[in-house]
């Protein structure tokens, strides 16, 4: 592992032009709007039981995309005098939900978190099972993993439902009463990083994003400066599907990075690893460059995709606890 993208004076500068459809806004309003429509159920909060004494964990099950039901954890700290300011929390790719234990950061703090699964995964990380299906399927081909799961239509793609899911994580949050809906902020490393930048553009309810590491950002450089997988899941399908390449990035053009950071208005913390050849540091600094709020980064020059590990976590908590 080395340095293999820009110098960092270049990178603190490098802000590309985006690659933005022109219904974009109307896209991502349908979209919402048909999921919040499809809801046939309020959120489900169920008691789960643990050894744990300074939390209170409840077991969620809500409506995202098409109605579908996505599970999550609501941990939140014993004993508080009413509402508290609430983290939601994405997962990284292949991860899923794991287990309470795992999220008690934010609860120590003082803070609810909302563990959110993404659908489909959790089956590749053995310390982070995942709970929810992705019942919607798709005819065309795939390369394995996710990336390219409908992407040659983006009424189709993946991620359009893992984003909407995502949104609609922020509502059954808010619908809880131990939660201060007015102290929202969305959280993420890699995927979830990704998933916390297309939110916080899309939920005008969202207050504060922490955002490490990002994936799903400036596809085009992405799939040409890492042969990393994810992205490399797209490469592999392009390399057999030759002619479908401007469909690709069409579609992937309503799920990029830059474009939701573009309509956010929030406070963010970025990260990013200079040496991350998962998410390359450029394209990292893309969408933090074109993020339309007050923002900080934190730069790890001698780290991988890890970034910057605990020690970032305890910048992060620092850092909203100011914002």
């Amino acid at each position: 592992m080395a340095l293999f993208d820009l110098p960092l004076d270049e990178l603190r500068d490098y802000r590309p032009e985006r690659d933005e459809p022109a219904d974009f806004d109307d896209f991502w309003t349908r979209t919402l709007a048909e999921a919040r429509a499809a809801a046939d159920a309020a959120p489900e909060f169920r008691p789960y039981a643990t050894d744990l004494t300074a939390v209170d964990v409840l077991d969620v099950s809500f409506a995202g995309w098409g109605g579908h039901r996505i599970a999550a954890w609501l941990v939140l700290p014993r004993g508080a005098d009413g509402p508290v300011p609430c983290v939601m929390h994405y997962i990284g790719y292949g991860g899923g939900r794991g287990l309470p234990h795992d999220h008690l950061l934010w609860p120590a703090a003082g803070r609810a978190v909302f563990v959110v699964d993404t659908r489909g995964q959790g089956a590749a990380h053995r310390n982070n099972a995942g709970s929810t299906p992705d019942p919607h399927g798709t005819g065309n081909a795939q390369a394995p993993g996710f990336m390219t799961r409908g992407v040659l239509d983006p009424e189709e793609y993946y991620y359009r439902r893992v984003f909407t899911d995502a949104v609609r994580a922020v509502d059954a949050a808010a619908a809880h009463p131990a939660v201060d809906g007015e102290r929202i902020a969305v959280s993420g490393g890699s995927q979830g990083g990704a998933i916390a930048t297309a939110v916080a553009g899309l939920h005008p309810g969202v207050r504060a994003a922490m955002v490490d590491v990002p994936f799903l950002n400036h596809f085009r450089r992405a799939v040409t400066i890492t042969d990393k997988h994810p992205y490399q899941e797209l490469v592999l399908y392009l390399a057999t599907q030759r002619r479908a390449d401007e469909r690709v990035f069409r579609t992937l053009s309503y799920f990029d990075g830059l474009n939701f950071a573009a309509r956010a208005r929030v406070p963010a913390l970025y990260s990013v690893a200079l040496m991350d050849e998962v998410c390359p540091p450029s394209t990292v600094f893309a969408s933090y460059n074109h993020w339309g709020g007050p923002k900080d980064i934190e730069v790890y020059p001698w780290n991988g995709h890890e970034g910057g590990g605990n020690e970032h976590r305890a910048a992060a908590l620092a850092w909203l606890l100011r914002a």
